[in-house]
């Protein structure tokens, strides 16, 4: 059957990491593009099903831009190279996470499969590369955003070094990867992307009618490590805050937390000259990171309006994270008001931190957001800031925040503990917190200081005792 837009790819070339946010949930920064191939059986189009096989569970989206070569390209050089493009459109680059384990690094079986590729419904000609934003939609709601200024390689230089080593030929399609947040679909989900205003390319899941795989050939499965790719937990991953963690974070103070830090070498961890809207708050999350740079009128108006890195890190702010702003210290213009603050609460923000401005403070003290701040400011960001991007390592306060470290806040203030660390920390913050309210009793009933704090060998005897509920 043929494509509604007349497309017959010889070559679907696909990136795998192409934008900064994406590589930030990877944990990794290419320092060149890498590729795989689809073939052009799994093309397909707006309003087709993708079928989830079999005895398969995480099968993913991923929004993305569709280059489609014009012009024969051969050895061009990157200054030419967008005179070899036709167009660009949307494109969803589907796969299923439980047959990565079979094709060493291929994707044929995970992403290869009929109508894994949709692309449509529109291609865009005559538009600026630089400035395309594309957005995706499961069920309604935006799941990614991200504007071609975010990419790590752009469309010239892609079709440059892929025309090194193998000739573009008219129609052939490069998809330029995906923007954070690609996640799993279930079957009923719908998934839709969408190119600037060039219409949406809806698809929708549907399950494959056989109840079991065949019984011949690599078989799908799904593990521990397929699952945390598939759902896209990003740098954290392999330390996953669990249940019985959060709980102890919750209940020590910041302080215990940066004696225990110190004890393990980490003395840049507390983040200074910033307060509370909310004393009476905790807060535990993962960072997701935002920076601003210092105002520079023509770069604002370029990247200062519509949506911006502030409002797109917003946007794309995941259950549990925590929204850190590097603004250098600047304190003479607000870096968020409370309508984004109740986007990302709304989203499942776990609080906000920044070093600058708040604009709108009194209404943080109305919202269950916990949220950090230097100042109070009326003015806009624009008055002294650029926001720049998310999802990179940021300073705040005087600390280095990378996106994924664990932040904990208090009445007190904010600490930042490297992943690794989280659980090991927790329990030993739990445990010092502990025989401080022994020492606390004592002292308040009278009791010395010497011998007591630190504790001897006596006094540790009458601590295990009164954990074990004597009267020591």
């Amino acid at each position: 059957m043929d494509h509604p837009l007349g497309l017959a790819p010889g070559k679907i070339i696909a990136v795998h990491l192409n934008y900064r946010g994406r590589a930030a949930e990877r944990g990794r920064l290419p320092s060149a593009p890498s590729y795989f191939l689809k073939p052009p059986s799994s093309l397909s189009w707006s309003g087709r099903p993708v079928v989830r096989p079999a005895g398969c569970e995480l099968l993913t989206f991923e929004g993305e831009i569709a280059v489609v070569i014009g012009a024969r390209a051969r050895c061009v050089p990157p200054q030419r190279a967008l005179e070899h493009v036709a167009g660009y459109t949307a494109a969803n680059d589907f796969g299923v996470y439980d047959f990565r384990h079979a094709d060493r690094g291929s994707n044929l079986r995970a992403k290869g499969q009929d109508g894994y590729t949709p692309v449509g419904p529109a291609i865009l000609t005559g538009v600026d590369p630089g400035a395309l934003r594309l957005r995706t939609y499961v069920n309604g709601e935006l799941a990614q955003e991200a504007d071609t200024g975010e990419l790590l390689f752009g469309f010239d230089l892609l079709i440059a070094d892929l025309s090194r080593y193998m000739t573009l030929e008219p129609g052939d399609l490069i998809l330029a990867g995906t923007p954070a947040g690609s996640t799993v679909v279930e079957p009923g989900d719908v998934v839709e992307v969408e190119l600037e205003d060039a219409g949406r390319l809806r698809n929708e899941v549907v399950a494959e009618p056989r109840a079991a795989p065949a019984a011949w050939g690599a078989q799908p499965r799904a593990d521990e490590e397929s699952r945390a790719a598939a759902v896209g937990r990003g740098r954290a991953a392999p330390y996953p805050l669990d249940d019985p963690t959060i709980a102890a974070l919750r209940s020590v103070s910041t302080a215990t937390l940066s004696a225990q830090l110190r004890r393990r070498g980490i003395d840049h961890h507390f983040i200074e000259g910033v307060r509370p809207t909310r004393p009476d708050l905790r807060m535990v999350g993962l960072a997701r990171t935002l920076r601003y740079l210092p105002l520079r009128e023509d770069v604002f108006a370029e990247l200062g309006g519509g949506m911006n890195a502030q409002k797109r890190a917003v946007e794309e702010i995941r259950p549990g994270e925590v929204l850190v702003i590097e603004a250098r210290g600047e304190h003479g213009a607000g870096t968020l008001g409370d309508i984004l603050a109740m986007r990302a609460l709304r989203r499942g923000a776990a609080g906000v931190v920044t070093d600058g401005g708040l604009r709108d403070s009194p209404s943080f003290a109305e919202l269950d957001l916990p949220a950090y701040y230097a100042v109070p400011h009326a003015a806009v960001l624009g008055r002294r800031h650029v926001p720049i991007e998310s999802q990179v390592p940021v300073a705040c306060g005087g600390v280095l925040v990378m996106p994924g470290d664990v932040l904990v806040g208090d009445a007190e203030g904010v600490v930042v503990l490297p992943p690794a660390l989280a659980a090991e920390v927790a329990g030993a913050a739990a445990g010092q917190e502990d025989e401080e309210r022994f020492i606390y009793q004592r002292v308040a009933a009278g009791a010395s200081i010497d011998g007591l704090y630190p504790m001897n060998q006596s006094w540790r005897a009458s601590y295990r005792a009164w954990q074990q509920g004597g009267d020591a």
